[in-house]
């Protein structure tokens, strides 16, 4: 089965000609994104007044409308998604969604029992997401189906389309050639509802990948690299758009890995052009149908002629990377953007004191779970065997689908894995995520392990603040383990064997995907009968149930300005959205925004104390943690704000970091600066996103103050006064920034957007 077949060739059949009515309009050569973006415009439906638009307030970055391809939830998100979509009172969903469940399966005794743990812990949340799904006409894949974003692209993502997704890798798609832009719940919500998608119309960065990967350099160390030029924001508001000859040694699932990991440099989405490794893989996955109507518009599916050759005068930035002279790098600790050659390793981790002995390495997760990623682990792993090497390290896998588990079973890859020690856990997001169990890991003990996961951010993995997580490729992560030492430079470093002779690794090989057709059902799709009217089905809520709970409308904005607001938290550097609403045990609350509210900003840094989770309540003078202060405040009717650094929200889409704060009467979060989906979110649930006009206004916010908010005739491009009356009676005025156009200041006054879309 080819999903969405008619679609995609209704696409196809349509492309050129919206790329000719673009070019009407436009008077300079188109780059990928830009031809994807524009033939996706909402005004697109009415087609006479399709392309007639001002191509310079465009590149201003002016937000536009777009209507997506489809979208795409994983479980954890989802439930706070449908939640929201059922209040719109909508019997089907407009735009083609598919629900995948990956996130709330635990790591910790292997694939078969944590599969059936995970089956009995969430039936009901599970019967809740199937049930929702049947009725709204969502395709479902069950627990153990595989990790999102390898399922996407291999069954749904296509050359030239445009999907939008509640995590923010959604962006893996681009290895496909498809843009993929991560969103919060609420956005998803109201597109599936018949709404379109608004857009910062994101500037383009060029990547120029020259030369060719090789050796142990792999697609990881392109992202790896790019990362520690970038930074953590530098990509934000930006499509990263690759181009080059270098691409061509790159395989789509590598292309893919590239892109995922994007969202770690802030990037709205990263895109690879068309090219024969897409066409190969989507011959192999069964989807020759696509590749043939891909490959009849080849030369459309890629920028312009005239933007490679000149690409400094197109694109807003252009990043070479020599693939000839790339090395492998590992990432961190404590943040992706720390990019480190494995050359360098040695000297880095002596001057930084980290942790040389690797306790664990782990490979999977969305970022490199497929067959040609875990086989390049398999051709090390046959070396090791033949050379008479043992691991050093624990060594767990996390394959991508059971698409790939399958191939590797048959392969006898699993049996391989096996045979070294490694503990082989369910397709699912396990250790990445936090839900890990880790048993041998002592709570606060500085210990280092290495991964092939995107992010590394403090006790992400498995709870513990002082675990060092170093993010590498697969090879170079499971060539480590055999030594189980972080300055391992398996290029040129010998190991010693059982035997006591000094032997050396070979450079890694991949293995081709082998082409097989697979019965959807088997790879767990879910069928639902098209025969039953969705309108009588039921979306099934246990009662007074602790995992699910139906949603109420936010509060209006009464118009008036925001007077005597208490400070609830000021917070003290990196906040990411694992900081404001951690995953790992909490993940079974997703669907109880009462419930998981209670875990508030449980992992950020107070600046007064330099704590986590102790907070000042300013009425009582006693210290409690963040979720008590804020519930006390809204039980008093005292307006909070959250006060940040740079970069605020960084991290995963997830809305129940805009959610929580908003359920606990927080009305304004004002931050040095926001990452692009977090700003987003609390927009979208009516929170005020506010940022320093001058940064170092930040250090005049004190522990007890009280704030004045003249915000009564809020408008776009208008700052606003704030009035700032410290403990001693000194009185400050600082003046904020906001982003709001004039439709979101309409979220914002009745509340939410949702709330205002169901008053249209």
């Amino acid at each position: 089965m080819i999903f969405d077949l008619d679609m995609i060739r209704d696409f196809y059949t349509n492309f050129l000609y919206r790329i000719d009515k673009i070019r009407n309009v436009i008077n300079h050569p188109m780059t990928y994104s830009e031809k994807i973006l524009y033939s996706h415009l909402w005004s697109k439906i009415k087609e006479r007044q399709a392309y007639n638009f001002d191509i310079q307030k465009f590149r201003d970055s002016c937000y536009i409308n777009f209507i997506p391809d489809r979208i795409v939830m994983q479980d954890a998100t989802a439930q706070m998604t449908l939640l929201q979509f059922m209040q719109t009172k909508k019997y089907k969903t407009v735009v083609p969604t598919s629900v995948h469940c990956d996130h709330l399966i635990s790591a910790k005794d292997g694939s078969y029992l944590d599969l059936k743990n995970a089956i009995e812990r969430n039936e009901e949340v599970y019967n809740f997401l199937r049930s929702a799904s049947h009725k709204y006409g969502i395709d479902f894949w069950g627990p153990g189906s595989g990790i999102i974003h390898q399922v996407i692209l291999e069954n749904y993502a296509f050359p030239g389309g445009f999907i939008i997704g509640t995590d923010s890798h959604t962006p893996n798609a681009g290895g496909l050639g498809m843009l993929g832009v991560g969103i919060g719940g609420s956005e998803a919500a109201e597109v599936m509802s018949g709404s379109f998608l608004e857009l910062k119309f994101p500037k383009i960065i060029g990547v120029n990948l020259i030369g060719k990967i090789n050796g142990w350099t792999s697609p990881k160390d392109v992202i790896l690299k790019l990362s520690g030029i970038i930074g953590v924001s530098g990509a934000t508001n930006h499509i990263i758009e690759y181009f080059g000859d270098g691409i061509e040694s790159i395989s789509c699932v590598g292309k893919a890995t590239i892109c995922n990991m994007g969202a770690e440099i802030g990037a709205t989405a990263s895109l690879f052009p068309y090219d024969d490794n897409m066409k190969d893989f989507l011959n192999k996955n069964g989807r020759n149908e696509v590749s043939i109507m891909s490959e009849k518009i080849k030369d459309f599916l890629k920028a312009d002629p005239e933007i490679y050759k000149k690409p400094y005068n197109y694109y807003d930035k252009v990043i070479k990377i020599d693939l000839n002279v790339l090395e492998p790098h590992i990432n961190g600790p404590f943040t992706p953007e720390k990019a480190t050659p494995i050359s360098k390793m040695k000297k880095e981790a002596a001057k930084n004191n980290w942790p040389t002995k690797i306790e664990v390495g782990l490979i999977g997760s969305c970022t490199n779970s497929s067959y040609e990623d875990l086989s390049k682990a398999i051709s090390i792993i046959q070396q090791a065997k033949k050379k008479k090497l043992k691991i050093h390290s624990e060594y767990m896998i996390s394959p991508g689908s059971k698409k790939v588990f399958s191939l590797m079973y048959e392969k006898g890859f699993l049996s391989s894995f096996k045979d070294i020690g490694a503990k082989i856990f369910s397709n699912a997001c396990g250790p990445c995520i936090g839900q890990w169990i880790r048993n041998e890991n002592k709570k606060n003990v500085k210990n280092t392990i290495i991964h092939t996961f995107n992010r590394n951010f403090s006790s992400r993995n498995d709870g513990n603040p002082k675990t060092h997580a170093f993010i590498a490729s697969p090879e170079i992560v499971t060539a480590l383990i055999f030594s189980g030492d972080l300055t391992f430079d398996p290029r040129k470093d010998t190991l010693k064997n059982e035997i006591g002779e000094d032997v050396k690794f070979e450079e890694p090989k991949s293995m081709e995907i082998p082409t097989k057709n697979f019965n959807i059902k088997e790879l767990g799709y879910e069928n639902f009968s098209k025969k039953e009217k969705r309108k009588n089905l039921s979306v099934i809520i246990k009662k007074n149930s602790s995992r699910l709970q139906p949603l109420s409308p936010f509060l209006a904005w009464d118009g008036n300005n925001f007077l005597n607001v208490r400070l609830l938290i000021k917070i003290e550097g990196k906040c990411t959205t694992d900081h404001i609403s951690m995953a790992g045990p909490w993940l079974k609350y997703r669907g109880h925004l009462e419930k998981i509210s209670e875990n508030l900003l449980m992992g950020a840094i107070n600046t007064f104390n330099h704590e986590k989770n102790k907070i000042k309540n300013i009425i009582t003078g006693s210290y409690n943690t963040v979720y008590n202060v804020a519930k006390f405040y809204k039980s008093k009717n005292i307006p909070s704000l959250i006060v940040g650094e740079d970069n605020y929200g960084e991290g995963s889409s997830r809305e129940h970091a805009a959610m929580e704060p908003r359920f606990l009467g927080v009305r304004i979060v004002m931050v040095k600066s926001f990452s692009r989906i977090h700003e987003t979110n609390l927009k979208k649930q009516g929170v005020l996103a506010l940022t320093f006009l001058n940064p170092d206004d930040y250090y005049k916010i004190q522990e007890e103050d009280i704030l004045h908010f003249y915000i009564k005739n809020i408008c776009p491009n208008k700052n606003v006064k704030i009035e700032l009356i410290h403990k001693n009676g000194y009185k400050e005025e600082i003046i904020v920034h906001h982003s709001y156009n004039e439709n979101q200041i309409q979220w914002f006054k009745f509340g939410s957007s949702l709330n205002f879309i169901k008053n249209q």
